[in-house]
C-alpha cells in the first residue's frame, strides 16, 4: 500500500467555547492538531498508509497526542520524546464581523527542540512514494528546519515524491534566521508546491504580480517544482467566505468551482484539508482538473467539521465535488 510520511509539530489546542471570546471565558475545550498531522489524518481517512514524525514530551499529554494520532491510524512508530513541553495554541473563533483569533505559545517546545541526525529518514521513508512538509516547520527553529531538509533531501535520493505548502507566517521566524535564508533550500528538492505570490516573494524572493507569474518564476528558480497549487478565499464576514482553488503546470492555469460558505463552523485544518485532497488525487493518478476539484472540495468541507482535522471520507467529498446530497439529511 502506498504510504505518505509527514513532519510537523502538533500541538495542544484549547478552544473557547462556541463564540466567547478567550477574556470571557472559564474553561477551554481540549484537542489536538498541528498541519502536517491534519494531513496525514484526512489521508488516513482516505484509506491510505500515513506515518508522521514529530516530537512530544514524555508525559500525559505526549501520550494523548500520540493517541490522537493513533485513533485514526496515523502510524507514529518514529515519534520522539523528550522532557521538553508540549506546544500550545490558543482559539478564539469569530463571528460576523469580528475576526477569528489564535495566541500561540509553542517557544521552547518539544518539537522545537529536536536534531539534526535524530531521525532515522532511510527507515522511516523505506517504503513511503511522498514526503509532505509545510513552511511551518523550519519556522520554528533551526533544528527543526535541518531535520526536515534531511526528510526532503533523503526522499528525493529514495526517488519519492515531495510537496511543501510554504505557506509564510511572519511571526513565527524568531530564531535568527529569515525564511529566504531557510526556505530556498527545502524547495529545491520539493515537486509539488502549495503557495500563492505572497508566499514565493518571502520564502525566495521571487517576485510576480500574478499567481502565474509568480509560478513561472518559481519553476524556473526551482526547476524541481512541477505544479503549484493554491487557494483563493474572499472572507465575507467570519461565518462567510468563498472559497476556490487553483493549480499552475508550467504551461497554464486551471481553476475549480467556487463554494460559497454561508455558516462556517471551524475554518482551522481547511488547507491541510486541501492538501490532503490534492496528494489523494495525485497518487490516484487523476488529472489536474480532478485533483483540483476534490481538494477545493475537501477544503469546503472542513469549514463544517469541529476541530483541526477533516474527518470526512472519500464518498463525501466526491459527492460534494459532483453537486450531490448538498446539505440534505441522509438516512
Amino acid at each position: 500500500m502506498t504510504k505518505i510520511v509527514t513532519i510537523g509539530e502538533i500541538m495542544l489546542r484549547l478552544s473557547a467555547p462556541g463564540n466567547a471570546r478567550l477574556t470571557q471565558v472559564h474553561s477551554l475545550d481540549v484537542s489536538y492538531g498541528g498541519s502536517e498531522a491534519n494531513v496525514a489524518i484526512s489521508l488516513s481517512l482516505f484509506g491510505m498508509k500515513t506515518e508522521h514524525v514529530t516530537a512530544f514530551p514524555d508525559n500525559d499529554f505526549g501520550t494523548a497526542a500520540t493517541q490522537h494520532l493513533q485513533k485514526f491510524g496515523v502510524i507514529t512508530d518514529h515519534i520522539q520524546y523528550t522532557n521538553k513541553r508540549m506546544g500550545v495554541y490558543f482559539l478564539e473563533e469569530g463571528a460576523m464581523q469580528r475576526a477569528s483569533r489564535i495566541v500561540y505559545d509553542r517557544f521552547d517546545s518539544a518539537f522545537a527542540n529536536i536534531k539534526a541526525g535524530t531521525v532515522k529518514w532511510e527507515e522511516v521513508l523505506k517504503d513511503a512514494t511522498w514526503f509532505h512538509w509545510s513552511g511551518i516547520t523550519p519556522a520554528i527553529s533551526q533544528g527543526a528546519a535541518d531535520v526536515c531538509l534531511e526528510g526532503i533531501r533523503c526522499a528525493r535520493r529514495m526517488n519519492i515524491t515531495v510537496s511543501g505548502d510554504i505557506n509564510y507566517r511572519r511571526n513565527l521566524w524568531q530564531y535568527g534566521r529569515t525564511a529566504q535564508q531557510i526556505m530556498p533550500a527545502l524547495i529545491t528538492a520539493t515537486n509539488i508546491v502549495v503557495g500563492g505570490s505572497v508566499d514565493v516573494e518571502n520564502c525566495t524572493g521571487e517576485k510576480g504580480g500574478s499567481f502565474e507569474e509568480s509560478c513561472k518564476k518559481l519553476m524556473k528558480a526551482y526547476p524541481s517544482v512541477k505544479k503549484v497549487f493554491n487557494t483563493e478565499r474572499e472572507s465575507v464576514s467570519s461565518s462567510h467566505n468563498r472559497l476556490s482553488g487553483m493549480v499552475f503546470d508550467g504551461t497554464k492555469t486551471l481553476r475549480s468551482k467556487e463554494y460559497d460558505l454561508t455558516h462556517i463552523v471551524d475554518r482551522i485544518g481547511a488547507g491541510d484539508a486541501y492538501m490532503a485532497g490534492l496528494i489523494y488525487g495525485s497518487l490516484n493518478g487523476w488529472s489536474d482538473q480532478e485533483t483540483l476539484e476534490f481538494g477545493v472540495a475537501a477544503g469546503a468541507l472542513k469549514h463544517g467539521v469541529e476541530e483541526d482535522v477533516n474527518v470526512v471520507s472519500v464518498k463525501e467529498v466526491e459527492s460534494l465535488v459532483r453537486d450531490e446530497n448538498v446539505g440534505k439529511l441522509l438516512r
